[in-house]
């Protein structure tokens, strides 16, 4: 009697098996009344930017009517963003939440969940798509030019490294011009500046770079907070650039330009050359002359004092 009841338990434990898995594998062919589902993963609601709300778009597979509401990590109601709204089958409606609470106010940095309420089908789906409210501005804790003069042409940059107190966006600005976006890095890392402005060559000078950082929710180092980095820009470059030379002798001078051709003046003289040795006779009358070596348009001066023979 007794293997008599051990064999009916084993077969009804079966058979609630496979009952249940047969229910679990039906259910796994019912597709979703939500589908589509996109979640905006980080933004802040205080940036002046594109990022400053976070969008839950969704598709239905039937019509219903929505309630969109916003949850913090305990599950607590936060913002009810939309209430009973009118949604057709299979077309896509995306619900903004501009990170405030149901008072008005801004909500605290941390991370949020979107829940969709069906009133037709009374049923509340509580999604797990994180969103990260984050306000807290990134900060440029160094920011230097890896040399301090950059002879511009092709192919040729100056780097500005720096460090961030996050992963950001490095933005480079010359005045309230930005004139650099770098992608999303680590907070050490470089940005390449080819001494231009909106790709146009800036003339030979002195430049004065500010380092900012912008977060992947879109906040941004103010003005205040930016770093400094002074680059010269030249075209050519002299060395040395103060002579001393005899009347009528000649004397050579190195050139440094990415120009394939450049001129050059010493008092009555001129000429056009290329390669890194310029050679030139000094003028036959003592004193202080100004040789001009002129690239891209951009001249250089190198001061030349002529002594008697």
């Amino acid at each position: 009697m007794q293997r008599v009841l051990t064999t009916v338990t084993l077969l009804g434990l079966l058979v609630a098996t496979a009952a249940a898995f047969a229910i679990t594998e039906h259910l796994k062919l019912i597709r979703s009344p939500v589908f589509g589902t996109l979640v905006t993963k980080v933004f802040s609601p205080v940036c002046n930017c594109s990022t400053n709300r976070a969008v839950v778009r969704i598709k239905l597979r039937h019509a219903d009517k929505v309630t969109v509401t916003i949850v913090d990590s305990g599950h607590h109601r936060v913002a009810t963003v939309a209430t009973g709204v009118h949604m057709e089958a299979r077309h896509p409606r995306s619900f903004p939440w501009h990170g405030r609470t149901s008072s008005g106010a801004v909500a605290p940095d941390g991370v949020y969940y979107p829940w969709v309420h069906l009133e037709h089908a009374n049923h509340t789906f509580e999604f797990t798509n994180r969103i990260t409210l984050d306000t807290t501005t990134p900060k440029v804790l160094s920011a230097t030019g890896a040399k301090p003069v950059l002879v511009a042409g092709p192919g040729r940059t100056v780097a500005l490294r720096y460090e961030f107190s996050e992963p950001a966006n490095a933005l480079v600005y010359l005045g309230n011009r930005l004139v650099i976006r770098g992608r999303p890095t680590r907070e050490h890392d470089k940005v390449k500046w080819a001494g231009t402005l909106d790709g146009r060559p800036l003339p030979a000078g002195t430049y004065a770079l500010s380092v900012a950082a912008r977060d992947a929710a879109g906040n941004e180092t103010r003005a205040t907070g930016r770093q400094k980095v002074t680059v010269v820009l030249r075209y050519a470059v002299i060395r040395p650039s103060r002579v001393d030379a005899r009347a009528g002798r000649p004397f050579t001078v190195h050139v440094q330009t990415a120009a394939p051709r450049y001129t050059w003046r010493l008092a009555h003289k001129h000429g056009s050359r290329r390669g890194r040795l310029l050679r030139v006779h000094a003028p036959t009358t003592p004193g202080t002359y100004r040789l001009v070596v002129t690239a891209n348009g951009n001249p250089t001066v190198a001061i030349v004092r002529v002594r008697a023979k």
